[in-house]
């Protein structure tokens, strides 16, 4: 098979990448090539052209996916602050499919879904970083356990509200993703700004009972 041109393969590429995201978010990995290659309007050739394998392609899919998330977080927290994130929440819609893909990712499970989450909390790394430079994060005592916790917690969250509010339809998911942030997103952002406890006494009892972290991962605030 001829090589096309090096835009039109990155071109193709992007739209076989997008279509893929779309149908695995609304039919789960199940989701053949061939209907991939339908949805993005070119041929199972062409597909296994750009990735090699359905495998590849899903591989394509959770960088893309990443890649997407770490720039929403950052601008959110770390470069444009509060208009960013009120934005954001206003165009919930937009980001769906690459939620409904995570959730698709997550209850598939395996080791393709291990990878995922690995890679999230290295993006959070990221983004938490970023955020804690601009001054609009706390630093953290232990930074890489508050980027698991904060990772693990909220696809946990997520997952759990699947239960309560199944989802219908996996291929529209925007109605039911802003119903979820309706439900969490005042006590989320409240619980992160202001927190649960009214003074220090349980992390003092929990510091003497486990130590501190490293020095270097200390926090520095007074």
């Amino acid at each position: 098979m001829r090589s096309a041109p090096i835009s039109d393969d990155v071109t193709a590429r992007a739209r076989i990448r997008d279509a893929a995201i779309r149908r695995f978010a609304a039919d789960g990995f199940r989701a053949g090539v061939r209907a991939i290659a339908a949805d993005a309007g070119v041929s199972p050739a062409l597909v296994l052209h750009h990735f090699g394998s359905k495998d590849g392609l899903r591989r394509a899919c959770d960088e893309h996916v990443l890649a997407v998330v770490a720039q929403v977080k950052t601008e959110a927290l770390a470069t444009a602050g509060p208009d960013q994130l009120l934005a954001q929440m206003a165009a919930v819609e937009e980001l769906a499919p690459l939620v409904a893909y995570q959730l698709r990712s997550m209850l598939a499970g395996g080791d393709l879904a291990r990878a995922l989450l690995e890679d999230f909390m290295t993006s959070a790394r990221q983004w938490v970083a970023a955020g804690v430079e601009a001054g609009t994060l706390r630093p953290s005592r232990d930074e890489e356990a508050r980027v698991r916790y904060l990772t693990l917690s909220g696809f946990g969250g997520i997952v759990g509200w699947m239960a309560i509010d199944p989802p219908q339809d996996f291929g529209d998911l925007g109605p039911w993703l802003r119903r979820y942030m309706a439900a969490v997103g005042l006590p989320a952002v409240e619980l992160f700004t202001d927190g649960l406890f009214a003074d220090r006494r349980m992390l003092d009892a929990y510091l003497s009972y486990v130590g501190d972290p490293p020095d270097e991962q200390r926090e520095r605030t007074a």
